[in-house]
C-alpha cells in the first residue's frame, strides 16, 4: 500500500486522500480527499444493476500514460466473462468485456455507457491480444460499496444488515440469518425512511447514524415494507463477542490460535500467516478431516485466515453439513530436517 496518495482532478485542482477500507476480494478500495470543509464536489450516476445490452456502446475513462482526460469508445461484448488466471490475479468471474482501449492507466477508472453512468470500474487488458478489455461490472461495486459502509467494517459492531448502495432510496439488501437485525425485525426489501428520528440522504449518513459512538446500542428504523410503514429497533453488539474462537469450535470442533512470534519459533513455522489449531475435539467434523494439533490454516474458502474473525465469520454463514475448504499447511521432521507440506481439508459444519 502507498505510503500517500494524491488525487488530481480533470480541472487541475490537486488532493491529498487519505485511505479508509478496501477489499481485496473485489478491487474496490475507499479514499477520502482532504479538502476544505464544506467543499463539494459533483458524482457519477452508478447504472441500475445488470441494465447492460450486449453490443451497446460504451466509453473508458482513465488516465493512460499520464494522459489524463482520455476516453476511448467500444461496445460491450460480454457481461459475465472469466478471464485466464495468468491476467487475472483477482480470479473475479462476471467481469464486462469491452473492445475499448484501455492502456496502464485506465485502471480505476469508469466504463459508462451514452447516459453517462457508470456501468463498471476498468481493471485489466487481455495481454495477448488486442481490443480486450476487462470492467468489474457496476454490480460487484456496489455490493463491495455496500460491504465498505458497514458496522462491521468501520466498527467491528454486528449489525446483521447490508444496503443497496447507489440508489436514492436506502433498501435493505441481505440480512445475514440470527443477527441483530434480523431479530429486531428488519428485512429485504424493506426502505428506509428514517433512522434515529433522522432522514438519511445516502448510505455514508446512514452508516454513521447506525454506528453513532462505536460501542453497542440500539438504533431505531421506519421503514417502508410493501404498503405500510413499521418501527423497527435493531441492537448491535461487538462482533468479537459472536464471532470467536468459540463459535468455530462449536460449528467444526476446532480450536484456533492468533499465531505470535512466540509460537513462530516454539512450532518452528515458516512465517506467522495464518491461524495454528490448537486443539481437536475427538469425533468432531474436525477430527474426521484429519486435522491435528500444529496444523497451520493458511486460508478459509480461499480467503486469507489472518484471523479467527474472519473464519469465524465464513464458518456462520454455513449451513448445518455444508463444508469449509481449508488450505492446511503440515510440518513433518525428517531427522534433523523439517519438512512442510500444505493441502486443501473440507470440515463439515455440525
Amino acid at each position: 500500500m502507498a505510503d500517500q496518495v494524491w488525487v488530481r482532478l480533470a480541472d487541475g485542482r490537486i488532493y491529498e486522500a487519505e485511505w479508509m477500507v478496501g477489499t481485496s476480494q473485489s478491487d474496490v478500495g475507499l479514499l477520502k480527499l482532504k479538502s476544505k470543509p464544506g467543499e463539494k464536489f459533483p458524482a457519477a450516476r452508478f447504472a441500475a444493476d445488470d441494465d447492460l445490452m450486449l453490443g451497446e456502446t460504451v466509453l473508458a475513462l482513465g488516465n493512460p500514460f499520464g494522459l489524463g482526460g482520455s476516453v476511448s469508445r467500444g461496445i460491450l461484448s460480454s457481461k459475465n466473462r472469466r478471464p485466464p488466471a495468468a491476467d487475472a490475479p483477482l480470479e473475479m468471474a462476471d467481469w464486462l468485456q469491452t473492445d475499448a482501449a484501455m492502456n496502464p492507466g485506465n485502471s480505476g477508472g469508469p466504463l459508462i455507457d451514452l447516459r453517462g453512468e457508470v456501468i463498471g470500474i476498468n481493471v485489466a487488458v487481455f495481454r495477448e491480444g488486442q481490443g480486450i478489455g476487462f470492467a468489474i461490472p457496476i454490480k460487484r461495486v456496489s455490493e463491495a460499496v455496500a460491504e465498505i459502509f458497514t458496522p462491521e467494517t468501520l466498527k467491528e459492531l454486528w449489525f446483521g444488515a447490508r444496503f443497496q448502495a447507489g440508489t436514492n432510496c436506502l433498501v435493505v439488501h441481505e440480512v445475514q440469518p440470527g443477527s441483530p437485525a434480523e431479530k429486531g425485525g428488519l428485512r429485504v426489501g424493506d426502505a428506509v425512511l428514517r433512522l434515529n428520528g433522522k432522514t438519511m440522504r445516502n448510505l455514508i449518513e446512514l452508516t454513521r447514524e447506525v454506528v453513532g459512538a462505536g460501542e453497542p446500542h440500539e438504533v431505531n428504523l421506519l421503514v417502508q415494507r410493501g404498503a405500510e410503514r413499521r418501527a423497527v429497533a435493531v441492537n448491535l453488539v461487538a462482533e468479537k463477542s459472536v464471532f470467536n474462537a468459540g463459535l468455530v469450535r462449536q460449528k467444526l470442533g476446532l480450536t484456533l490460535q492468533s499465531v505470535t512470534p512466540a509460537l513462530v519459533e516454539s512450532l518452528h513455522l515458516p512465517d506467522a500467516a495464518g491461524l495454528v489449531v490448537a486443539d481437536v475435539d475427538p469425533r468432531s467434523p474436525a477430527a474426521e478431516a484429519g486435522l491435528q494439533t500444529g496444523y497451520m490454516i493458511r486460508t478459509c474458502e480461499s480467503l486469507p485466515a489472518s484471523d479467527i474473525r474472519r473464519v469465524a465469520k465464513i464458518v456462520y454463514g454455513k449451513k448445518k453439513g455444508q463444508k469449509v475448504t481449508l488450505e492446511v499447511l503440515i510440518q513433518r521432521r525428517r531427522g534433523q530436517f523439517i519438512e512442510y507440506r500444505s493441502g486443501a481439508v473440507e470440515v463439515a459444519v455440525r
